[in-house]
């Protein structure tokens, strides 16, 4: 007897139908019909009564449904148990984040986690904008999204929260500059079309639609290197600005233009000893950033 024929009977005996079977083991429920088929064919014997309302064991399938609930359990038993061997934090760890959010979020506190645990081997993947990358590529992701797919298991970090910066030397150029009634005084770092994911995407569109002088840039990154050199004005995520001696917030956190920030781990790998580790060491440091990443109100312009 093949023992696959087991964990159909399982499911259709816990589902009561071939439709709902079919959501139990991931598989559509002409399939189940199938393979129910195919089961009492080659035993010759008969699992279910099928009826209008449904599948009802027969005795025969009784029998087979108390030993596929006895594999189910010994097997998941099993599945602990191996689990448990994989405890020890060693192994390759795969992260993705943005090239921003790596540079300055990430990079000290990784640097900490592998001076802890020298025998987890970090493999880092990074992109302007990481939704280019597969969650299967990657054991943890770093992303903001204010709606996760509901199929995505991780931790929320924080809400990412973006103001106007500029550098103290571009502040004390122009002096006079008033941004909140004459944006198009000044000159504007934004991003190009091909980065449109970008948060604050409906901010650019309700107040610089008029602004002549602007630098276009294909990477959060680019903008804020050009705005701590003093390019221009720039609206970057607190967690950049906040922490760059360089730079002046000069408005509040923009309303209604957060995002939230997540970690999400991959399903596949979550039961890994080394990938729980990592996740909850970074979801514990970066939760203690809260204050980088959402910071208040109160900002000077001087």
């Amino acid at each position: 007897m093949d023992w696959d024929y087991l964990r159909y009977i399982h499911a259709l005996a816990i589902g009561g139908t071939l439709a709902k079977a079919g959501e139990l083991l991931g598989v559509h429920q002409t399939t189940v019909l199938r393979r129910l088929d195919q089961m009492e064919e080659a035993l010759g014997v008969q699992f279910f009564e099928r009826s209008r309302d449904g599948l009802q064991l027969t005795p025969v399938g009784e029998t087979a449904f108390r030993e596929a609930e006895r594999l189910t359990v010994a097997m998941e038993n099993l599945e602990r148990k191996l689990v448990g061997q994989d405890s020890a934090p060693v192994g390759k760890v795969r992260l993705a984040a943005e090239d921003a959010m790596m540079n300055q979020l990430l990079s000290p506190i990784l640097a900490e986690l592998v001076r802890e645990f020298p025998d987890i081997e970090l493999e880092v993947l990074t992109d302007n904008d990481v939704a280019n990358l597969s969650h299967r590529e990657a054991d943890l992701t770093l992303r903001p999204e204010n709606k996760p797919q509901a199929t995505l298991e991780g931790e929320r970090i924080a809400a990412i929260e973006s103001a106007v910066y500029a550098s103290a030397q571009y502040c004390r150029r122009n002096r006079g500059m008033d941004i909140d009634n004459h944006p198009e005084q000044c000159v504007w770092i934004i991003p190009d079309e091909t980065f449109s994911h970008l948060a604050t995407g409906r901010w650019y569109r309700r107040h610089l639609k008029q602004v002549p002088s602007a630098i276009r840039c294909n990477s959060l990154q680019s903008m804020y290197a050009l705005a701590s050199s003093g390019a221009g004005l720039a609206v970057l995520p607190c967690y950049l600005g906040e922490s760059t001696k360089e730079l002046r917030r000069l408005s509040e956190p923009l309303e209604g233009e957060s995002v939230d920030l997540w970690l999400h781990v991959n399903q596949d790998t979550q039961q890994m000893a080394r990938v729980r580790i990592v996740m909850e060491y970074l979801v514990e440091r970066l939760q203690s950033l809260h204050s980088l990443i959402e910071p208040g109100p109160t900002f000077s312009a001087t």
